[in-house]
């Protein structure tokens, strides 16, 4: 068997995998990494990979340059080539439906080894799924280049994509807020941040844009949104993480309709464009109240798809009406179940002024929930000076300590504050249910484990003597 292989010069241009299934008949020059090897005597095939496909790379021997031979022998999956050759059709038995490349392949005339690869810890050319996960993320770059990961953040990609067209295109402004602020109650612990100029003084990082997004609504932007990194010192599980990105958005001049209206219009758009394959259980989206889930359901987040197993059901459903406060336990007192700057009913109002009352006063705050999963929470802000003081003394703050937590923004309502409301969305939860994952650490690219630990990076880890010096820092030892 003989092949007229026209060796390609020096300067020719990479082509992806993908755009291979273009180019039959032309001389093409690939790049990536081993994916697979299979000998079979004297033709040896390849897998090639790289950030868009598999693609297949046939390697006769016989017709090969004694140098190409040579790196042909000492080949391991991992290592990084480039491959001149010839793309050709592949016999009709031999197409590969599962991969986007199957029906072409690549006939080689040159090898060449750009870098060697040791062994890595565990096999990339299967799902590394049942893998111890400390190994993994220990060597996540490894477990970034399987197939089963690869897709996830391909499908978060895209999701991305489309959530900023469809702001874009209803006029949306897409605005930065800050990461290092100030330490104000939200719900859980924040991460704290050491002040080196200001001695004895923390920033604190955003558990949520939550006051800045309100003060763009009074600075007159009306609609913003943002894709925004948030952070949480909370006990980890399943579908958490120590930190997190979020769709975050608010609107002026909006009722609670208009809000809803919009995330549905979003999700429901996104998954007909990004997810085709998966169905929506119902539409319009059901509204039921917190009460009703509660009462029905046992729980806040319901899954309402008809059968549970398929994961290519997606049940959406809104939970409205929560209540304004729970009973705080621990602290043996009355707390937001959202935040303070939620808008109670008005014809709830009056139980403000009845302490055992409080757990009857309900909030214009919204959930959406997807296959048990809350994914989008909001609610509409009271920017009513007046009532916003009925809602802080029922929760029995003294005026020092509203002035000292909530000055800034209630000095800036005095300005003219417009009505408004707005919601965020667990980005890494919605990515994770629509790529049929059950951890959300497998759709972030450099999570930490269940414990907040880094063991790629060996992160958190001890600072020098000096760094803390600096910031005015003393370490206390427990005592073993």
């Amino acid at each position: 068997m003989t092949f007229n292989i026209l060796i390609i010069n020096e300067f020719m241009q990479r082509t992806v995998n993908k755009d291979t299934i273009n180019a039959v008949g032309n001389n093409v020059l690939v790049k990536g990494w081993v994916h697979s090897i299979r000998k079979m005597g004297r033709i040896v095939f390849i897998d090639l990979r790289d950030f868009s496909e598999l693609l297949q790379i046939v390697f006769v021997l016989d017709d090969l340059d004694k140098k190409s031979q040579k790196f042909l022998e000492e080949l391991h999956s991992e290592y990084v080539i480039q491959v001149e050759g010839i793309i050709q059709k592949r016999n009709e038995k031999q197409i590969n439906q599962k991969i986007l490349t199957g029906a072409v392949e690549l006939l080689a005339g040159k090898l060449e080894i750009i870098a060697k690869s040791e062994i890595p810890p565990f096999e990339i050319d299967k799902d590394t799924i049942n893998i111890n996960e400390e190994v993994r993320l220990k060597h996540r770059y490894l477990d970034l280049r399987s197939l089963r990961l690869h897709s996830n953040f391909i499908l978060r990609h895209n999701i991305v994509k489309h959530i900023r067209k469809f702001f874009y295109d209803k006029d949306f402004v897409e605005i930065e807020t800050p990461f290092i602020s100030k330490s104000t109650p939200e719900g859980a612990r924040d991460f704290l941040v050491p002040s080196r100029l200001h001695a004895g003084k923390f920033y604190a990082l955003p558990q949520s844009p939550q006051q800045y997004k309100q003060l763009l609504m009074i600075g007159g932007f009306e609609k913003y949104f943002q894709i925004v990194r948030c952070f949480r010192d909370e006990d980890f599980r399943g579908n958490r993480q120590p930190e997190f990105t979020q769709l975050d958005l608010e609107m002026s001049f909006v009722d609670q309709e208009d809000i809803l209206s919009l995330i549905e219009e979003l999700m429901t758009g996104l998954i007909e464009k990004i997810v085709p394959y998966k169905k929506i259980s119902y539409t319009p989206f059901p509204r039921l109240t917190y009460r009703e889930v509660m009462k029905k359901y046992k729980t806040d987040t319901p899954d309402l798809r008809k059968e549970k197993g398929d994961k290519d059901e997606l049940a959406f459903c809104w939970v409205t009406d929560f209540p304004m406060f729970e009973y705080k336990e621990g602290d043996k007192r009355w707390g937001a179940v959202h935040h303070p700057f939620t808008m109670p009913y008005k014809e709830d109002a009056h139980l403000l002024k009845t302490p055992e009352k409080l757990g009857e006063v309900r909030a214009h705050q919204y959930d959406l929930v997807l296959n048990g999963q809350e994914i989008f929470g909001g609610s509409i802000r009271n920017h009513d000076p007046k009532f916003l003081g009925q809602v802080f003394k029922a929760l029995g703050h003294k005026k020092k300590e509203i002035e000292q937590k909530f000055g800034h923004l209630l000095e800036a309502f005095k300005y003219g504050a417009p009505p408004h409301g707005g919601i965020a969305g667990g980005l890494d939860r919605l990515v994770m249910v629509l790529a049929n994952e059950e951890n959300i650490r497998e759709v972030i690219a450099f999570p930490k484990t269940g414990e907040g630990y880094d063991p790629m990076m060996d992160s958190p880890g001890e600072v020098s003597k000096q760094q803390l010096e600096e910031l005015n820092i003393r370490v206390k030892r427990k005592q073993k």
